[in-house]
């Protein structure tokens, strides 16, 4: 073997040598990169996670739970089911129409807490007739359209809302107690503890709209 074959030699097994190197770095830094990607997954969840820990304890902080009696709210709230309120929305914003809201009756802290849904806000003019709901003079559906009201109450005739002055019902209207009757009547600002945002119950479990 002459010199200029032992160096060709030397050369092929210094490549040789080299890819192995060069294979074995690549494996290290591809297990790095998959490292660096669970690490940022895990910190992503993590930061959900929390996120929506933070929301869940504000909710109860600021929050209430209330069971509503009777099926005047179906099928938004499940007949006697439960539901959480935001006693923190009406500060930051005024009630508004289709807002289903938990009130005190005529401020009666000893009653139990009420849930309907507003229809008609200060200002309004709502009148029952024919089975449909008039607001402004204009027939409006109810949340559960193609339902006749049979009972107007005293929305026989027309009532205009003074400037805190809120008008419920019931979704359920041929089964509830609302602002049709004196003993809820309009409903004021004051008297509400807060929007109803979440259903607690198996049926219905979910955000109330």
């Amino acid at each position: 073997m002459n010199k200029r074959q032992i160096i060709r030699m030397a050369r092929q097994v210094g490549k040789k040598i080299g890819t192995g190197r060069s294979g074995l770095n690549f494996r290290r830094r591809r297990r790095k990169i998959q490292g660096e990607k669970v690490r940022y997954v895990s910190i992503w969840i993590a930061e959900i996670l929390a996120v929506i820990a933070l929301a869940f304890l504000v909710t109860l902080g600021y929050g209430k739970r209330i069971s509503c009696s009777g099926e005047s709210m179906a099928p938004a709230v499940a007949e006697n089911g439960s539901v959480l309120v935001d006693r923190v929305a009406y500060h930051i914003r005024s009630p508004k129409k289709g807002d289903v809201v938990a009130f005190t009756p005529k401020g009666n802290t000893s009653a139990n807490d009420n849930v309907k849904r507003i229809v008609a806000v200060p200002g309004d003019t709502v009148q029952i007739k024919s089975g449909r709901l008039y607001v402004n003079g204009t027939a409006t559906n109810l949340k559960q359209t193609g339902l006749s009201i049979k009972d107007a109450g005293r929305a026989e005739t027309e009532i205009t809302l003074g400037d805190d002055e809120y008008f419920v019902l019931g979704d359920n209207v041929n089964n509830s107690e609302d602002s049709r009757y004196e003993s809820i009547g309009n409903v004021t600002r004051k008297k509400m503890i807060g929007k109803v945002w979440f259903c607690l119950s198996l049926k219905g479990f979910g955000p109330v709209n």
